[in-house]
């Protein structure tokens, strides 16, 4: 397992804007199926401002689930990705009596894992306190380096001309966190 990058999100008290739904890997420069990101969460969150996911958005017939288009968290714009590049997103809000919604109440220490394809989106934070949330993502065996047509984040600049498409991601940015070897 690999190190892919790591971020911290924090919305202040009285942040009303709503992190729009999305799936996080068309943002990176990978591909494979062995993937997870974490939402550890370093303030009690409660359940109306917790990540909400779409159960079971991560696959398809196949195992492999499309790609949605994102949109802009402030105007709700397609703006990071080419048109027509991605499959157009659900009306998730629209129509909860489609999907299956999970999310739970949070404390700190808790910690939320899921499939980078996995449809997620959270509320605004109410009331007097801050949501600060450490976001990690991790990489199995199976994934590549995939550049993109399109601006990644992070961006990774040089990575393209260091690895080849396709090429598995040993490379001292992503340094091993556990080997089966090990």
């Amino acid at each position: 397992m690999r190190l892919y990058h790591d971020h911290v999100l924090v919305k202040e008290p009285g942040t009303r804007q709503r992190t729009p739904w999305h799936q996080d890997l068309p943002y990176y420069n990978v591909d494979g199926r062995q993937n997870i990101s974490m939402w550890f969460p370093v303030d009690p969150v409660p359940r109306p401002s917790t990540l909400e996911f779409v159960a079971g958005s991560h696959r398809d017939g196949d195992g492999q689930g499309p790609w949605y288009m994102p949109r802009t968290f402030l105007d709700g714009r397609a703006k990071w990705f080419p048109a027509g590049s991605l499959a157009e997103l659900p009306d998730i809000d629209g129509g909860h009596e489609q999907f299956r919604l999970i999310g739970w109440q949070l404390e700190p220490g808790d910690a939320v894992f899921f499939h980078m394809l996995t449809l997620h989106a959270a509320a605004g934070v109410d009331g007097t306190r801050r949501r600060r949330v450490l976001s990690v993502r991790f990489l199995g065996d199976d994934m590549v380096h995939a550049p993109r047509p399109w601006h990644t984040s992070p961006p990774f600049p040089g990575l393209a001309d260091e690895l080849a498409d396709g090429a598995p991601l040993d490379h001292p940015l992503f340094p091993v966190l556990w080997s089966r070897a090990a």
